[in-house]
């Protein structure tokens, strides 16, 4: 399944647009990664924990879009969004969606 986040696939005209479609994965953060993040930060450099984390949400929010999308039938999906956001009363959860629109080309 091809994933874009352009409006259109280059030669591919949509055939049938099926709708909009999500994949939402919330993420906690775990005290060790956030001891080892903060020492980084003062030290600096990059937090490695915090960025695998990071695309392993990402990934999976994806997949689960894909999934979603293929349940219409689609075999694409375009204008693909990806939003992250903190929440829990301390912000200590990430949130990652992705969504776009399934369409059949």
């Amino acid at each position: 399944m091809i994933v874009s986040t352009t409006p259109s696939l280059e030669g591919r005209p949509a055939k049938e647009y099926l709708g909009i479609v999500t994949g939402e994965v919330i993420v906690g953060a775990n005290l060790f990664r956030d001891l080892f993040a903060s020492v980084r930060d003062i030290v600096g450099g990059r937090s490695g924990a915090y960025e695998d984390v990071l695309q392993r949400a990402r990934e999976q929010a994806i997949a689960e879009m894909r999934t979603r999308a293929a349940t219409l039938g689609a075999n694409a999906v375009v204008g693909v969004d990806l939003d992250y956001e903190t929440v829990g009363s301390s912000g200590s959860m990430l949130m990652v969606t992705a969504s776009g629109t399934a369409i059949l080309y």
